[in-house]
């Protein structure tokens, strides 16, 4: 009923006392958060990071960022492969975000009786201090993988590996858990053939645990959390409910945003929310129970503390 549209992106008026105000209301707070989150956190996939960990890679293949680099080096040997993905899993996924953002939408929620829906794969959540109880990542995890065939229905940590493939390749982790080169070393664009991961069942080559194709594996942690999150929302859609989107853009937006309209739509007491850089949108039917704002999610943030 709302999807073909044309959005007129735009600020609800007294943007931001309203939410306040809904979020200070709220019995109940569904977040939806997409890439965007985590971009305004810092993890972006081009730019200074890129150049900092992937210079030797985009000098051999000329590729300008991380998910370009992803399809090209699926051409390559497995060594080289997984000296790109072991980089990319490491910075993306066991690193620190450089932004507190996470830390922000978490103060801002903790003391409600909340729930996360997310895209999002690097585990930034649970890092700044979310019930991992409360959260469900839709689209799989960094740190884990799965049969590439797939022979069974589990996924692998992977993190013991990955170190040791970046050790290989003249990397080192320091004691911010950052991951740096020796001094005066190029590393490696290779790891050894007896690092690279095969499924310990079918002995076909491993892959990322992330929703690309028919292969995705929805292991049993995976099913727990669409099992809270399904009895979550059962339990909760007569309680005066706050939808908040968070950078939830419009490349999948049947996960997050469409089933959010629909619910603010059917639910009797439900608020949304719509935080976004350019696309704060809501569609005429829900209009008047939303909120959009149009703007960095950072800095959304940091002005609701002061409202």
């Amino acid at each position: 009923m709302f999807y073909n549209r044309t959005i007129e992106s735009k600020d609800t008026p007294d943007c931001y006392p309203q939410l306040r105000k809904a979020i200070d209301e709220a019995d109940t707070i569904i977040i939806g958060a997409g890439a965007g989150l985590s971009t305004s956190a810092g993890f972006v996939y081009a730019g200074e990071r890129f150049d900092r960990y992937f210079f030797d890679f985009s000098g051999k293949y000329g590729f300008k960022d991380m998910y370009s680099g992803g399809f090209v080096v699926m051409q390559c040997p497995p060594e080289e492969l997984w000296a790109f993905w072991s980089r990319n899993i490491y910075i993306n996924r066991y690193m620190n975000p450089p932004k507190p953002v996470y830390e922000k939408l978490f103060e801002l929620v903790k003391g409600k009786d909340y729930f996360v829906l997310t895209t999002n794969v690097d585990h930034c959540f649970q890092k700044a201090g979310f019930d991992k109880e409360r959260l469900f990542y839709t689209q799989g995890d960094y740190g884990l993988w799965q049969c590439s065939k797939p022979c069974h229905q589990a996924t692998y940590d992977n993190k013991e590996t990955v170190v040791k493939m970046l050790e290989a390749q003249g990397f080192i982790i320091d004691n911010n858990g950052d991951l740096e080169l020796y001094e005066g070393v190029t590393p490696k664009m290779r790891v050894p053939s007896e690092l690279v991961p095969k499924c310990p069942v079918c002995g076909e080559p491993m892959s990322m645990n992330l929703r690309a194709d028919h292969t995705f594996v929805e292991d049993d942690g995976w099913q727990r959390a669409a099992a809270r999150y399904d009895a979550f929302l059962k339990t909760h859609r007569d309680n005066k409910v706050l939808f908040l989107e968070t950078a939830v853009g419009f490349n999948t937006p049947s996960i997050i945003k469409y089933s959010f309209w629909q619910m603010t739509n059917d639910w009797p007491d439900a608020t949304y929310a719509c935080l976004n850089y350019s696309e704060a949108y809501a569609p005429d039917e829900i209009i008047s129970k939303s909120i959009c704002i149009n703007g960095d999610i950072g800095d959304i943030l940091d002005t609701l503390k002061i409202v």
